[in-house]
């Protein structure tokens, strides 16, 4: 009968155990929740910047060109 106990008591504080990780998980899910959307919104600015970059590049090109033309 005492090892029943034993099991059943050994038992019971795994589940504790694993429920608490499951917790933690979860925990963290949440913190970092709002993380990727902000890394994503950088990534976009970062994109648009550099396509500013090379349109005002190709743009002061193509005028430099054409102001030679006679």
């Amino acid at each position: 009968m005492t090892s029943l106990i034993a099991t059943l008591h050994v038992l019971g504080l795994r589940a504790l155990d694993r429920t608490d990780d499951q917790i933690d998980v979860l925990r963290r899910a949440r913190e970092d929740r709002g993380s990727v959307t902000i890394e994503q919104v950088l990534w976009a600015v970062a994109a648009i910047t550099i396509a500013g970059i090379v349109v005002f590049a190709v743009q002061s090109f193509v005028e430099g060109k054409a102001s030679e033309i006679k």
